[in-house]
Formats: structure tokens, sequence, C-alpha cells
């Protein structure tokens, strides 16, 4: 007869789930410093905040341009100007692209101010972006 398993603690089973709400908060600022100048807020929800842009839209609605999602394991910043600009992803410092996750996703799981100082040029430089003439045409043109 096999030899019995010893009982796991509960508390070992269960891993406390981190505080992401520093992270989440920080990348929010990030954002937050746009809102009502250029930038409005599409959601704001506890772990949730997407921004978009009123003034241009696509298929009759404001443009997504970023937001911050607070998941299981980490906080995600989405930032849409990269999908845009290949110029603005090549700016990309090696250790905010260890962070990049598909083409416009940032995954952090503690404050990190070099990129996240980091991540505030690549937003300013995508609003410059947005607001160009050229960039509004293009939009327009996929109407």
């Amino acid at each position: 007869m096999p030899a019995a398993k010893p009982a796991r603690a509960k508390s070992i089973a269960k891993a406390a789930k981190p505080d992401f709400m520093p992270t989440f908060t920080a990348l929010r600022q990030i954002l937050e410093r746009f809102v009502g100048k250029e930038l409005t807020v599409q959601t704001d929800k506890p772990g949730n905040y997407h921004t978009e842009m009123p003034s241009i839209l696509h298929r009759k609605k404001p443009l997504y341009f970023a937001g911050v999602r607070s998941g299981k394991s980490y906080v995600s910043f989405h930032l849409l100007p990269i999908y845009y600009n290949a110029g603005l992803a090549k700016e990309i410092s090696p250790a905010l692209k260890k962070r990049r996750q598909g083409k416009a996703c940032f995954n952090f799981t503690s404050v990190d101010e070099g990129c996240f100082a980091e991540l505030g040029r690549l937003v300013t430089e995508g609003l410059k972006l947005f607001k160009s003439e050229k960039f509004r045409q293009s939009i327009q043109k996929m109407q």
C-alpha cells in the first residue's frame, strides 16, 4: 500500500495576490496629465483605465489612444501610436523592450521610474503624431 502524501497547508497552495495598485496608479498618472487637453477618458474602472482622442474619429468613434489594465500577473500599458509609427518603435530602449508584449503593450509587476519616464516621452511623441495633418488624413482614408 503506498504511503499517504502529507497534506499541504492552504496558505502554500494559494499564493498571495500581488499588490499592483502602485504600479497601476503610476502608469495611469502618465496618461492623466493629458486628459482634458488632448485626451478624454474612455474607461475608468478599478484596474482598467483607457483614453481616446476625441478630435479624431475612426468609424464615427473617437480613436483609442492608450490605456492601463491590471491583470493577474502584471499591469499592462497599451500605447496605440506605436502601431502607426515604426520610428517611434525604434526609439524604445532595451530596458523597455524587455517589457514589451506584442507591438504596443508593455507589462510591469512593479514601478520602474526609468521605463515610466520613457513611456511618458512616448505618449508625448504619440500625441504629436496623432495631431499631425498627415496622420489625420491617413485615418480619413481608412473610413
